[in-house]
């Protein structure tokens, strides 16, 4: 299960969030934080190799990136239909 804190962790990786990621809430927007297109496709990029999975099409969109609980939704639910 993907939690907030390994969410965290792999923002810290982009680099238009890593120095204020620790003040930003779960629910917080990430694009009013600074969060660029650019930067959610280097977040994409880091999930899928840190969680061995795939977005597809469909949750290539800027909600799938939009705050950290979401993206902790999006991931979990990813891994464990590529478990299954």
């Amino acid at each position: 299960m993907v939690l907030s804190q390994d969410v965290r962790e792999t923002l810290k990786s982009v680099a238009a969030l890593s120095e204020t990621i620790d003040g930003i809430g779960d629910d917080d927007n990430l694009f009013d934080k600074g969060l660029d297109s650019f930067g959610s496709v280097q977040l994409m990029l880091a999930l899928e190799e840190r969680y061995d999975i795939e977005f597809p099409d469909n949750l290539l969109n800027r909600r799938s990136f939009s705050t950290i609980r979401i993206i902790g939704e999006t991931v979990n639910k990813l891994t464990l239909s590529a478990a299954a």
